[in-house]
């Protein structure tokens, strides 16, 4: 059976990580943490774009080893698309190597969690009068490759119920 990829992708403090761990919960299967927060932990230092392409070379390692351990759906708390908003934002620009990776990787699904949830503080957060911005350009990305896409609304379990509302209204999905 091939593994149907969830992909989870968004501004910060949109409970991007807590959705894919409570759907990963609900499908019983697993999901792919987001790598850059650890690497950033351990970082001491500025985040450089040679840090970022690691950042995504680790994301795709990951994405990869858990698609072996999934069972029938894998969530993915951030892809490269994630990626390349991050790098053209902060550093203008985005490698060769991540645009064509995003055009090879296929995701039968994405979740746009919206900005309605409180921003939540956090030192590895940069942006948090940008929310309406950067939710408008993963919209225009997510349109760029043509992606089947729902904004997810709602706090807490009603957030997870909205998810789990688009993910079954999907029959090819399933089939």
């Amino acid at each position: 059976m091939r593994i149907k990829k969830i992909a989870i992708v968004g501004p910060e403090s949109t409970g991007k990580s807590a959705l894919a761990q409570a759907l990963a919960d609900t499908y019983n299967t697993v999901w792919v943490p987001e790598i850059a927060r650890t690497y950033l932990e351990n970082l001491n230092r500025p985040y450089t774009q040679t840090d970022v392409e690691t950042i995504a070379r680790l994301q795709l390692e990951e994405e990869d080893k858990m698609l072996s351990k999934a069972k029938g759906v894998l969530f993915c708390d951030t892809t490269l698309m994630v990626v390349k908003v991050w790098m053209e934002n902060a550093f203008g620009s985005c490698p060769a190597w991540i645009l064509e990776s995003i055009q090879s990787r296929y995701y039968h699904f994405y979740l746009l969690p919206d900005i309605d949830l409180p921003w939540q503080p956090d030192p590895l957060r940069e942006h948090p009068d940008k929310r309406e911005f950067f939710k408008e350009w993963y919209i225009k990305e997510l349109n760029s490759v043509h992606a089947n896409y729902a904004i997810i609304s709602g706090n807490g379990q009603p957030r997870v119920e909205s998810a789990i509302q688009a993910i079954e209204t999907l029959p090819l999905l399933w089939s």
